[in-house]
């Protein structure tokens, strides 16, 4: 009986030392659960409802973007703001709207546009942008001048001569409901990390 006695008395002693330890011990764990918690939420919001995470699919917009590349999107900017040109934005095509295309804005609502030996008019002016890899070889739709209607942008990617854009039919005038957003952060590779230049 005595055994037992002193064994129920080592036990209260060693459940006393983890009770005076137990406050800070599980204050430590929910601060630390609270604090992931916190920012798997915050990760849900952006993720979800501000931006969206996208990686580059080949070379259209090299230099600028590189095929692997990672960025993140802000999709709340145009619901306060217009595209503005040289914007490199995000959107899904008017046949499939599962399929995203990068490029940068070139043209804007209520122009004309046009491509004669590789120059850019709009509304008859050169426009002299500093961001085509090299001189566009064929002007395929442009060649003739496109009036943009409300709500429409004429998009390219910055490697002309390697991009399907506003230029072919099957991607022709993006109107702004196409727009999921502005490509803004490059997130990787690491080497690379930083806010996108888009004027």
């Amino acid at each position: 009986m005595k055994r037992v006695k002193e064994q129920y008395i080592e036990d209260e002693g060693i459940l006393e030392d983890m009770m005076g330890k137990s406050p800070g011990f599980l204050s430590d764990f929910f601060r630390t659960a609270l604090a992931i918690g916190l920012l798997l939420a915050v990760t849900f919001v952006i993720l979800n409802f501000l931006g969206q995470r996208v990686s580059v699919d080949g070379n259209s917009m090299l230099p600028m973007l590189s095929n692997g590349d990672q960025l993140l999107v802000d999709k709340i900017s145009y619901r306060f703001s217009d595209p503005e040109r040289y914007d490199i934005v995000v959107f899904g095509l008017k046949e499939d709207s599962s399929i995203h295309y990068i490029k940068r804005v070139i043209g804007l609502p209520g122009e004309t546009v046009q491509i004669i030996d590789g120059a850019i008019f709009i509304n008859g002016q050169v426009l002299g942008e500093p961001y085509g890899l090299e001189v566009m070889q064929d002007a395929k739709r442009a060649s003739e001048p496109i009036v943009l209607g409300e709500n429409e942008y004429f998009v390219l990617g910055d490697n002309r001569n390697d991009s399907k854009d506003s230029r072919s039919q099957e991607v022709g005038n993006v109107n702004r409901s196409q727009l999921m957003g502005k490509a803004f952060v490059r997130i990787w590779p690491i080497s690379q990390l930083g806010v996108l230049r888009h004027q």
